[in-house]
């Protein structure tokens, strides 16, 4: 997915996606923490047709259900590789 990237002047940056099945989505990410995910509708790809508004403790729970492996799986595999190379 390539992602685009654009400044909001006072609030944050919105990044754009579209999926492989042709999907428009978007992150609004505020400075304050806040994200709010965007769904555009494929009619009108210039206005969100859902928001779904998260603060930054929710956004990061679902970053980590989202990852293709878990942060610890991700941990534990580096802590095994660095053991076998007697760094750990």
């Amino acid at each position: 997915m390539e992602i685009t990237h654009s400044t909001i002047p006072g609030t944050g940056t919105v990044h754009h996606g579209r999926t492989r099945h042709g999907e428009q989505v978007g992150v609004v990410a505020e400075e304050s923490g806040r994200r709010t995910l965007l769904v555009y509708d494929a009619d009108d790809p210039d206005t969100p047709a859902h928001r779904v508004v998260l603060e930054s403790d929710e956004a990061d729970l679902l970053a980590e259900l989202l990852q293709s492996r878990s942060v610890a799986d991700r941990l534990t595999e580096i802590e095994r590789r660095l053991a076998e190379l007697g760094l750990g």
